[in-house]
């Protein structure tokens, strides 16, 4: 599955700041490898979407949109049924419309800011309207498009941060170029999940050698040896809380319960099934 580039591939004016892009697709995709040149509000208007960043990964259904900083990310996107289509409206921004936008309102950052790459928020009436106000304005002619498109990027974030603070702006801001800090973030933030070297090396923005070298170098071990040693621990405390082998293997990661037990056993001298004489 090839890489996309947004906005770039959507055939977009280059010298805009704000675009909105009606979107509607007939097929699923499944993690695919996004890099976000913007900033982007997703408005979902039809199916649900996955988002896996560095440090956060959130699912939403019709009740809800995101906001995501610009940056790596895996998506997944499905449609309710086969013959049903998935729809969003993208509004795209730049981090100068976002900078442009703190400034207007004069607001002073929170010392207690948990940085995040992305953001569920729910919808209201107020919201709703606001979203049929954009396919509105994609129609219009580009020059007027453009225009209204900056007024409308102001009247959504003050609307936001009125309702929800300003934490979400400044994480959006947040300089997340330090290699280092990206790396262990996403690492640690994805030890339980299912993800391939291959997808954590492109959240990373690494190649896969590339991520091996510098895992070994952090952590002192193959991420192979890692992320099973975390999968392990995880799973002899899910059977600590009564849960059964059959209930625990998939959870964390094992495609079935033989090679769950035969790891577990190697690891703890034990299988799964004994885990408490432990």
């Amino acid at each position: 599955m090839k890489t996309i580039t947004l906005p770039d591939e959507m055939n977009l004016e280059k010298s805009q700041q704000v675009h909105v892009v009606g979107y509607s697709s007939s097929k699923d995709v499944a993690k695919q490898q996004i890099i976000l040149n913007q900033n982007i509000i997703s408005f979902l208007i039809e199916g649900t979407k996955e988002v896996i960043f560095d440090n956060e990964a959130l699912s939403i259904t019709p009740s809800k949109f995101i906001i995501m900083r610009s940056g790596n990310c895996l998506m997944t996107e499905k449609r309710v049924s086969e013959t049903s289509l998935y729809k969003s409206v993208l509004l795209f921004f730049s981090n100068e419309m976002l900078h442009n936008f703190i400034r207007k309102i004069e607001s002073e950052r929170s010392e207690s800011i948990v940085e995040k790459s992305v953001y569920a928020f729910d919808y209201d009436d107020f919201l709703k309207r606001f979203v049929e106000s954009l396919a509105d304005i994609s129609n219009l002619s580009k020059g007027i498009q453009s225009k209204l498109l900056e007024v409308k990027f102001d009247e959504i974030m003050l609307y936001l941060t009125d309702k929800y603070g300003t934490d979400f702006l400044y994480s959006l801001t947040t300089n997340s170029d330090d290699a280092s800090q990206k790396f262990i973030r996403t690492v640690e933030n994805s030890h339980l999940s299912k993800l391939t070297l291959k997808e954590l090396a492109f959240l990373c923005n690494m190649s896969v050698s590339t991520f091996k070298r510098e895992f070994e170098k952090y952590y002192s071990e193959s991420p192979i040896k890692w992320f099973q040693n975390k999968r392990l621990e995880h799973a002899h405390y899910l059977l600590s809380q009564e849960k059964s082998p059959s209930e625990v293997y998939f959870e964390v990661g094992y495609e079935n319960l033989s090679s769950f037990s035969q790891a577990y056993k190697i690891k703890y001298g034990v299988t799964p099934k004994h885990h408490k004489t432990i």
